[in-house]
């Protein structure tokens, strides 16, 4: 049986200075000047999205019309037997760990897919 390290106290403990916790009612303000932004015509927007070169383009109607629907795979059900020291450990990194889990396998098969013999 593999034994996982945990984190020793001193590096816990200099993590959890970085924790902040905000709730809705205490959110920090932001340094955007909002009236400005209020203020802006349509034009204006456009023009500031053009000359923005990480900007997306804009999509206009012509582009929705070309546009199709692609829903993601539905996934397989299935029932499997994991460590449970590996369930834990995804489980400890909050809610989807299922989806993590899957990330991870999916990462391991595309780095190793081989080519498909013609």
């Amino acid at each position: 049986m593999s034994v996982i390290p945990s984190e020793t106290a001193e590096s816990s403990a200099i993590s959890a200075k970085h924790i902040v916790s905000r709730t809705i009612n205490r959110r920090r303000r932001g340094r955007t000047d909002w009236a400005r932004v209020d203020a802006l015509s349509d034009r204006q927007i456009r023009n500031a999205v053009r000359s923005d070169p990480d900007a997306a383009p804009i999509l206009d109607k012509k582009w929705f019309a070309k546009a199709k629907l692609a829903m993601p795979e539905r996934k397989v059900p299935v029932s499997l037997r994991i460590d449970r020291e590996v369930v834990e450990w995804f489980k400890s990194h909050g809610a989807r760990y299922q989806s993590r889990m899957n990330a991870v396998l999916k990462a391991y098969v595309e780095a190793h897919h081989l080519p498909e013999a013609k």
